[in-house]
């Protein structure tokens, strides 16, 4: 099993930057790839970005890209999402997610992964 826990969440203003965080336990962090994604109010959980095991190849939603950056460290077994010029359609709940090395589901799919957090409030402001 591995536990996640997500934080970082807030309330910030439109064109704010805000970083959540989401620390792993219970296995190998550097064994599982990583995901975020996130969920508004009466839609469905949609992908953000995601990261390998080592942290050398992401790849982002189109509606994300260029503003969200996701990196890890896998040391302190923590995944980041940078988020810079926050939008209010960015409002939502952001979960991590972890990807086990046998996972045959896509990476863009909720269904690709294993394990997830708790999730963490993000809310915009416009």
């Amino acid at each position: 099993q591995v536990q996640l826990v997500e934080s970082g969440g807030g309330l910030v203003q439109a064109g704010g930057s805000l970083r959540v965080s989401c620390v792993a336990s219970g296995r190998t962090f550097s064994n599982y790839a990583m995901g975020w994604f996130r969920q508004a109010p009466g839609k469905e959980r949609e992908f953000v970005a995601t990261i390998s095991r080592s942290g050398g190849s992401t790849y982002y939603a189109d509606s994300v890209k260029g503003r969200f950056t996701i990196s890890r460290d896998n040391v302190k077994n923590t995944v980041y999402l940078q988020m810079n010029t926050l939008k209010p359609e960015d409002t939502a709940v952001y979960y991590c997610a972890a990807r086990s090395p046998r996972q045959q589901g896509r990476v863009v799919d909720a269904a690709g992964y294993d394990y997830w957090g708790q999730g963490t409030q993000v809310t915009v402001s416009s």
